[in-house]
């Protein structure tokens, strides 16, 4: 698997301009980082980059601001936070294609970062333009994808950018890439897999791939929901997708057929409402009143992954 793809620590980028793709999609407090694990965790290729003395520029989003400028979504607290890591300024452009951002890139000098504004505050990127994508190249040399989180998602930075220009895979995509290559080429057994997220329907092909080569596949978040309703269970007002329990089904019976065995929660914590500190209970995965959200698994949904064999 690894074989097919050319890594950005092969690369000679002295001197060049790199467009880092992350997804640095962090939660905030108050305006500030509240938990930089995410950041922390692809700053080793960040920095590596920088010490061969490449001239950075941080492509990335934040949050879902649907093609349109949310203040509230800049990327700026992001770029403070990275600045701290590296102990080093992490300036903002919010001119993202216009003459700002080519200024802006164009006076980079090796070993300097700059992070472009959000985005998604741009309908073309999430729509896969590539126009947008075009005046993204214009900003660099080479690209690097260090965003495997969001690798799946058909969006310009992450599918129409690297086809325009010299491209690899970053440090941390790396690691992904050879964890699932060595489990899923040569594995261990028993083998389980954790699938979490909002959506059945963004990680379609994923599930269909993992039931055929697992023995045990773990589902969690919006997505479990929606493995369910499609056994029938009640799940009050939990986000879910009515539209993908046919395919969910289908999902379960192709596991079957392969002696994968599908784990959804037994037990789960509910709530009326979905915010901090809101009232909620633990019930079982057949007690979900209409008016209730599933929120999270419950300790023996947990402890039955956990022993998963």
């Amino acid at each position: 698997m690894t074989a097919n793809f050319q890594f950005a620590d092969q690369m000679d980028v002295a001197g060049k301009t790199v467009l880092l793709r992350l997804d640095v999609n962090v939660p905030l407090a108050d305006g500030v980082v509240s938990d930089d694990t995410r950041i922390r965790r692809v700053m080793p290729g960040v920095q590596s980059l920088l010490e061969r003395g490449a001239k950075v520029v941080v492509l990335t989003h934040f949050g879902r601001p649907k093609g349109a400028f949310v203040p509230a979504l800049t990327v700026r607290p992001v770029a403070q936070s990275m600045a701290g890591i590296l102990d080093q300024p992490v300036p903002v452009e919010s001119d993202v294609i216009g003459p700002g951002g080519k200024k802006a890139a164009a006076a980079l000098a090796a070993g300097d970062i700059l992070m472009m504004e959000n985005l998604r505050f741009y309908p073309e990127e999430e729509a896969n333009d590539l126009a947008f994508a075009k005046s993204l190249a214009a900003l660099g040399d080479i690209y690097v994808g260090d965003a495997f989180s969001c690798a799946h998602r058909a969006h310009a930075s992450v599918d129409a950018l690297p086809r325009l220009m010299p491209s690899a895979a970053g440090r941390s995509f790396a690691a992904e890439l050879e964890a699932l290559n060595a489990a899923l080429s040569s594995p261990v057994r028993p083998l389980g897999a954790v699938v979490g997220g909002a959506k059945v329907s963004s990680k379609l092909a994923l599930l269909e791939n993992l039931v055929t080569k697992v023995d045990g596949l773990v589902l969690g978040g919006g997505m479990a929901n929606t493995f369910l309703l499609a056994k029938g269970k009640p799940i009050g007002a939990s986000l879910a997708e009515p539209d993908m329990v046919d395919t969910a089904r289908r999902i379960m019976d192709v596991a079957a057929a392969h002696n994968c065995q599908i784990l959804l929660p037994q037990d789960v914590v509910v709530a009326v409402e979905f915010k901090l500190g809101a009232a909620h209970r633990l019930a079982s995965s057949d007690d979900v009143a209409d008016g209730e959200m599933i929120l999270d698994a419950g300790a023996e949904s947990v402890a039955a992954a956990t022993g998963l064999s």
